[in-house]
């Protein structure tokens, strides 16, 4: 039986610059960084408390970076981390806003990519 999601594949243009974004800005911690093949590392990324991985992978055709990622974050409070990130200078294209399903906000990461956090 499948017990959870082992990894999300995040599409970047530019590995290092988005192990960067993700670890120094979003506090998302290092697992894996190894070679992969002749153009690209396999850089693996955990967050802390969850079991759920992130890869920052540069596709052949696609998806491209810059698009929306089909994933979302969640945090305990939305407006509070986002502010957080805010001050470390990540761009928001959608405020923290409460809808009847809960609190969502979207940002951009280092890559173009959209990526919604959103209440528990």
């Amino acid at each position: 039986m499948i017990r959870g999601v082992k990894f999300v594949s995040v599409p970047v243009a530019d590995q290092e610059r988005a192990l960067k974004f993700y670890t120094d800005v979003l506090g998302f911690r290092l697992l894996t960084d190894q070679p992969f093949n002749e153009q690209q590392r396999w850089i693996e990324l955990g967050v802390s408390g969850a079991d759920t991985r992130l890869v920052l992978f540069q596709f052949g055709d696609s998806p491209k970076a810059g698009g929306i990622l089909n994933a979302s974050f969640w945090a305990d409070d939305v407006e509070t981390t986002a502010n957080e990130l805010k001050a470390k200078g990540v761009r928001f294209v959608m405020e923290p806003k409460k809808q009847h399903y809960g609190t969502i906000c979207i940002f951009k990461d280092s890559e173009d990519n959209s990526i919604m956090i959103g209440s528990k």
